[in-house]
């Protein structure tokens, strides 16, 4: 299985996909993918504009990319795609037109066959057991949470630190604690901006100038790097954590 899940898709100051673009190019290699883009997120734009978009930088390293909304069988698009990309935008619609359409079983049964998967911000929610992480405003309803369940935990993309002055809301970091409370047995990434998930090979590794924040029930918060082991999410390996007391 061959997955990149990115938190974001620009940073300030940058251009569409900047930051990501050289690791989209490497990850899909030298030889020229035309991959399968999957809009869905898209609310207040077309899907039109969103695939120009996403190709015109996809080109720039070698690749390219087309909507699936072009095709009249979204499900016989994804069993022929080379690569499969999903963009951000709101991942409540996304996974309503994911589900709409019938492409949960489709998606992941490609992407586990080993074909290249490459979402941000939504896109790396839907490769999650669930949405319930998510940041987006449940503007609609899907049928489930249930979403394509590529990985064995969930991420919070964007994931922020912050907690300005006079905010008297919860902090991101407290809504992950409440999610831990009520799902004890699942492991939650904060994927702070700038940064992305590489799994290959039965491994996983965070690329990115940032640490990712790693919650669960019962442990104190971990804060992990492009050099730390972090296996355990994939529950290949155990890790050494402190209990809270």
């Amino acid at each position: 299985m061959k997955l990149l899940l990115i938190s974001n898709s620009t940073n300030p100051g940058e251009q569409y996909l900047g930051y990501s673009k050289q690791m989209i190019g490497e990850f899909l290699g030298k030889k020229h993918i035309k991959a399968l883009f999957i809009p869905y997120a898209a609310v207040t734009f077309s899907y039109d504009d969103y695939e120009l978009k996403v190709r015109e930088r996809f080109r720039k390293v070698g690749h390219d990319v087309i909507s699936i909304h072009h095709f009249s069988d979204p499900a016989e698009a994804v069993r022929k795609a080379q690569a499969i990309v999903v963009g951000g935008g709101n991942t409540w619609m996304l996974l309503k037109l994911i589900r709409d359409n019938k492409l949960v079983g489709p998606v992941r049964e490609k992407v586990l066959s080993g074909t290249p998967y490459i979402g941000w911000s939504a896109g790396s929610n839907v490769a999650c057991p669930t949405i319930r992480t998510t940041n987006d405003m449940p503007v609609i309803r899907p049928s489930s949470f249930g979403a394509f369940n590529l990985i064995p935990f969930q991420i919070n993309p964007h994931y922020l630190d912050a907690n300005p002055e006079g905010h008297a809301g919860e902090t991101r970091e407290q809504r992950i604690e409440e999610f831990i409370e009520v799902n004890p047995d699942l492991w939650v990434a904060g994927l702070r901006e700038g940064t992305m998930f590489l799994v290959e090979e039965e491994k996983i590794r965070l690329i990115g100038p940032r640490k990712t924040r790693i919650f669960r029930k019962g442990h104190e918060p971990l804060e992990l790097g492009e050099s730390d082991e972090l296996s355990f999410l994939l529950g290949r390996q155990k890790t050494e954590v402190r209990r809270q007391k």
